[in-house]
């Protein structure tokens, strides 16, 4: 029997202080304390964390994991598997759970109890136009992917909930995915393969504060297209079919979302860091695919 109603499962790496602000947020959630427990996994990080959760283990009931570096897909299945609670909350450690994150994710699980719950992300760095670029892409999406709340496709893995045991039964997230790049996206499709049900829960808000420069803005959008091969190639790898990706409709609009959400004059710098997000994109798609070894055809 589940000891407790959630599991927040967090990985980190080499980001101390952005993992104590999210834990300040998790200690202010509304929700019984006594009924949610909080993992974190230390990847790998430089810097010892226990002098940043030592502080919260009064006010959390808080355990800290440590293993070699092996990416987030990994980290975050070492939580899960420890994880005593009915139903498993993932986030990152560079987000901020606003403090109603789990009441809503608990009422929705109500009406929906077998289900993948996702939440809203919004941007906490507002000033920084990478991160907006960022950020806006993903909200792009998100209204792609999830036609209405009830036929959603794709959630970010640093803000979806579900029961535990589900999480276990289709093996957690893909451990080949070394980056985080993907790896939610293939867990949400593996998901669906398997008759699962996912519902957009856009009142569990976190806040993301990714800081981005010009160079780390290419660099994550480059990793983005290296997984976004490994996507396709283990989906396509699953249903015996071609790598198939999106129609060229998609990034126009993509390109031109900015347009949509803010004043023209700022749209036209995000629009063109969106371009140069897809040109990274593709770059790093193509450069994984032509890292990958290919088998002859027989004849």
């Amino acid at each position: 029997m589940p000891l407790c109603q959630f599991s927040i499962v967090i990985p980190t790496y080499n980001r101390p202080d952005r993992l104590q602000i999210c834990l300040e947020a998790i200690a202010k959630l509304d929700y019984p304390h006594a009924d949610f427990e909080v993992i974190v996994v230390d990847d790998g990080s430089k810097t010892p964390l226990d002098p940043i959760v030592d502080r919260f283990k009064t006010e959390l009931d808080l355990q800290l994991l440590r293993q070699s570096n092996a990416g987030p897909a990994s980290a975050r299945n070492a939580g899960a598997a420890i994880a005593t609670g009915k139903f498993i909350a993932f986030t990152d450690d560079d987000c901020r759970p606003t403090a109603n994150w789990l009441t809503a994710f608990a009422d929705r699980f109500r009406s929906n109890p077998t289900a993948l719950l996702g939440g809203q992300t919004l941007n906490a760095l507002p000033e920084n136009l990478y991160s907006t670029a960022s950020q806006l892409a993903i909200d792009y999406l998100y209204d792609y992917y999830n036609q209405g709340e009830m036929k959603a496709n794709f959630f970010a893995s640093n803000n979806f909930a579900l029961p535990t045991a589900a999480f276990k039964s289709i093996g957690g997230f893909d451990r080949t995915f070394p980056l985080a790049a993907a790896e939610d996206r293939e867990f949400c499709d593996r998901w669906l393969d398997r008759g699962g049900r996912m519902v957009y829960v856009p009142e569990a808000q976190i806040y993301h504060a990714h800081h981005l420069s010009l160079p780390t803005f290419w660099r994550q959008h480059f990793n983005y297209g290296r997984g976004a091969f490994c996507f396709h190639q283990i989906r396509a790898d699953r249903t015996q079919e071609r790598i198939a990706v999106e129609p060229l409709a998609f990034y126009f609009r993509l390109i031109t979302y900015p347009f949509s959400k803010v004043p023209s004059h700022i749209a036209i710098c995000l629009s063109a860091l969106i371009f140069l997000s897809q040109a990274a994109n593709a770059i790093g798609f193509f450069s994984e695919r032509q890292s990958v070894p290919q088998v002859p055809n027989p004849t």
